[in-house]
């Protein structure tokens, strides 16, 4: 935490932060918000293959299901009949979905040059595997039927099926984090300049509310 030299200041009523204070704080910012690792990263595949594989999803799928991810999740959440098998499933549909960044970074889902895509496909076929498993289950199977009907419906209008297609590309597994690697973001001008206005967004709003706090005693004096 950065404070005031002076004994008798608190941070909120200290000396304004400094140029390099300021960067400071926006860099701690980002290492809290964005759960990116800087290794390269490879998919499924490459990965440890100690936990459950999960079929990929081809990327219209990907686009059809995106919109049913939090009632998927929702209702596997509140599920009665699971094991750990579907139990970790969900998890790592849930942790792909922060890594992703909840699902706001532009071009996630549609942009296959987005660093964010490939952990995009990762949590969304986490999704599916989780809704395909729950229509097997005595009390969630007729609320998961409803859902896979409706992405079904959608799915053969673009000539795609959810039940009888064959998954192509990458495959996941629960042991293997999909992470968008810091050096793509930087290259991908629509990710990087989401994350800077955010950044920028934030900063601005700690001045206000600091400025805000330091002169509100000064008035009521």
């Amino acid at each position: 935490m950065i404070r005031s030299t002076h004994p008798a200041h608190g941070f909120v009523r200290g000396k304004r932060l400094t140029g390099g204070g300021a960067l400071l704080w926006l860099i701690c910012l980002m290492a809290l918000a964005l759960p990116i690792s800087v290794a390269a990263h490879g998919g499924g595949s490459s990965g440890s293959h100690a936990g459950i594989p999960i079929p990929s999803l081809t990327h219209g799928e990907m686009a059809v299901i995106d919109p049913y991810y939090g009632r998927i999740v929702a209702l596997a959440v509140t599920a009665t009949d699971t094991d750990e098998a579907f139990r970790r499933v969900l998890n790592f549909a849930q942790i792909q979905h922060s890594y992703c960044l909840w699902g706001v970074m532009p071009g996630a889902i549609s942009d296959e040059e987005s660093p964010f895509n490939e952990c995009s496909h990762a949590y969304l076929a986490a999704a599916k595997a989780v809704l395909l498993r729950m229509r097997t289950m005595k009390d969630e199977m007729v609320a998961a039927g409803d859902l896979v009907s409706e992405i079904d419906a959608t799915l053969i209008r673009n000539n795609l099926s959810l039940i009888l297609c064959r998954f192509s590309g990458e495959s996941f597994n629960t042991a293997d984090l999909i992470r968008p690697r810091l050096s793509d973001i930087v290259l991908h001008a629509k990710s990087l300049t989401t994350i800077l206005l955010a950044l920028l967004a934030v900063a601005v709003g700690m001045w206000s509310a600091a400025r805000a706090l330091r002169t509100k005693p000064l008035a009521t004096e």
